[in-house]
């Protein structure tokens, strides 16, 4: 088949490559415009566009698809992106993880007469955690499972009709990190497999999201990186691991800035009904426990600042003294 994508993280990468692997023809890439990244903040491709390059495929990047928008370059540069799909032959546009909405012109011109329309790879079971962070939402409320949709895309927000379903369960070590590549190999296996259908003239099922059961994953923020030590260790502990890799907990200690990379919920709490949330109770191996609002948790893995992810105790090795009491404080 002959399929544009549009896409830019990791997630949609893999997907494209599964496409690719399969068979099947991209003839065109949207992807989000390069951004500054890394510590010389230079302009680096989306990982999407480093396959399409490496492969040869034609990309365009506008920073909107509104072609009424106010600012005249955007607008110029919406109206060649839609002139130039206009003018190509393709069968279905594959959309994960793009980042920019797709006007209605668009979702009309892939369900032309012969087309297929725009297919959707969403990280969540919908209706449940439609939008921006279906994967660290569902890690920060306690989901006990997730997984992917194959949705036939319309003018809503996630909302249109499922074709493949494929769920996994969210086990209590799992990060952000490690969910978006479970995530991301579950998306990859089910989008060639509903291509294929679509070439060989297989029927694809398409079914209604359920009304009830609806929530939404809120774009991920900075501001919510710091850690409420007064929270139980429950919260604390699945918002760690929601905000891994981005934004990265954090909290202070002397001064300083550190980041909370993974943690879990000690077997044997060390309780002190008297001790403060946020205080360190004592260590336990590469691991320090912490006292939180309503029981404890045990830190794993944490990073000074310009410093490298290590095991949480050897971490805080120099902030440590026999009489000293250590606190981290939200600031």
């Amino acid at each position: 088949m002959r399929i544009v994508f549009a896409g830019t993280p990791e997630f949609a990468a893999q997907a494209m490559r599964a496409i690719d692997e399969a068979g099947h023809q991209i003839v065109l890439v949207l992807t989000q415009p390069d951004r500054r990244a890394g510590r010389g903040m230079h302009l680096q491709a989306s990982p999407v566009k480093a396959f399409a390059q490496e492969k040869d495929i034609p990309v365009l990047q506008p920073e909107t698809l509104k072609q009424n928008h106010t600012d005249l370059q955007k607008k110029i540069a919406a109206q060649e992106a839609f002139q130039y799909l206009s003018d190509i032959e393709f069968d279905v546009m594959v959309v994960v993880a793009y980042g920019l909405i797709l006007p209605q012109a668009i979702l009309d011109l892939a369900s032309q007469s012969g087309r297929h329309g725009c297919l959707n790879i969403h990280a969540s079971v919908l209706p449940r955690w439609r939008g921006a962070a279906p994967i660290q939402r569902a890690i920060e409320r306690g989901d006990p499972a997730t997984g992917v949709c194959i949705m036939q895309m319309d003018a809503g927000l996630d909302t249109g009709d499922t074709i493949l379903v494929g769920e996994l369960k969210i086990t209590s070590q799992e990060t952000s990190a490690s969910l978006h590549d479970h995530l991301a190999a579950i998306g990859a296996k089910l989008i060639v497999k509903t291509l294929n259908d679509l070439d060989k003239g297989i029927a694809i099922s398409r079914t209604p999201q359920a009304i009830e059961g609806v929530t939404y994953a809120e774009k991920i923020l900075k501001s919510e990186a710091e850690i409420d030590w007064h929270l139980s260790a429950i919260e604390i502990d699945r918002r760690i691991r929601a905000f891994n890799p981005f934004p990265g907990s954090t909290s202070s200690l002397d001064g300083e800035h550190l980041k909370f990379w993974n943690s879990c919920l000690p077997s044997k709490e060390q309780i002190h009904q008297d001790a403060i949330p946020g205080r360190v109770l004592g260590f336990s191996g590469d691991g320090v426990y912490v006292q939180c609002g309503d029981g404890v948790i045990e830190i794993l893995e944490m990073q000074k600042p310009g410093g490298k992810k290590i095991g949480a105790s050897a971490c805080l090795q120099s902030y440590r003294t026999q009489e000293k009491i250590m606190q981290f404080k939200k600031e």
